[in-house]
């Protein structure tokens, strides 16, 4: 048996820090997308020969650089708070009932195991 679990199950402040994390990925995301941009258009400006240009585009692959990184850490942070909203058990928000029964049936083994029985 598999239970899943939805956002409104549980903690009552789980919705608003799905949607926080969530909403700083898509605005990390955006900032990048914008960057990109940037970096292109210098790109543009330099091949028809405003070289004035190549400062935006040092500072485009500057802020392409940090944006990468806070969007690799965005990405790590919502599957972390992803996980600890589901309970820290299978992917996707699913606890697997046969899987916790055969892990305390084997304890319970060693335990009696361990008291001679």
């Amino acid at each position: 048996m598999t239970i899943r679990f939805t956002e409104g199950d549980g903690d009552p402040d789980r919705a608003a820090k799905s949607a926080d994390a969530a909403g700083a990925l898509n605005l990390t995301e955006e900032l990048y997308r914008i960057a990109v941009e940037e970096l292109n258009e210098a790109f543009a400006g330099i091949r028809v020969g405003k070289f004035e240009l190549a400062k935006e585009g040092r500072r485009a692959v500057r802020d392409l650089a940090d944006l990468s990184k806070a969007l690799l850490e965005e990405r790590r942070n919502v599957e972390k708070l992803r996980k600890e909203l589901a309970g820290g058990g299978a992917s996707d928000g699913e606890l697997d009932l046969g899987a916790a029964r055969d892990e305390i049936g084997r304890r319970l083994a060693r335990l009696r195991a361990a008291r001679g029985d």
